[in-house]
């Protein structure tokens, strides 16, 4: 039965895993697309870039909100396997890439040194959920 029930943690453990990790590929995006958009309003965008820079901004909170939510799941899930020490300390540092999201109408003020700090805090966070579904992936292996 103990074995099993292991199994079990493993399984629900990866699949939390596998929706952050879609989550934050779908942020990554997102804020990549925003990115090149603010890139084009630097240089003499109109109307238009302006108003396609904010929505894809805009669209990203949301997004952010998911992949924030998705990371707690995992983190959760997390609790009730085993998972190198030093992986498992990182996934609550990673939360913090949504914070500026939530302060306020951002999207009129958001540059893209900050777009640029979130795409590096989100790809690491990605690096590091993909090593901790690597490990359990391992585990469920050897059981």
């Amino acid at each position: 039965m103990g074995k099993s029930l292991m199994q079990k943690d493993l399984s629900q453990a990866e699949t939390a895993g596998e929706n952050a990790l879609w989550s934050l590929y779908l942020v990554r995006d997102t804020l990549t697309s925003a990115k090149r958009w603010g890139f084009v309003d630097l240089f003499g965008g109109g109307l238009i870039t302006d108003l396609v820079k904010h929505s894809k901004i805009d669209t990203a909170g949301p997004q952010i909100a998911k992949a924030k939510e998705d990371l707690l799941i995992f983190e959760d899930k997390l609790k009730n396997i085993q998972v190198p020490a030093d992986l498992r300390m990182e996934i609550g540092s990673f939360l913090s890439f949504a914070d500026f999201f939530f302060d306020g109408p951002i999207a009129d003020y958001l540059i893209q040194s900050e777009i640029q700090k979130t795409l590096e805090d989100i790809d690491d966070a990605i690096t590091h959920v993909e090593s901790i579904i690597n490990s359990i992936r391992l585990q469920q292996e050897v059981k």
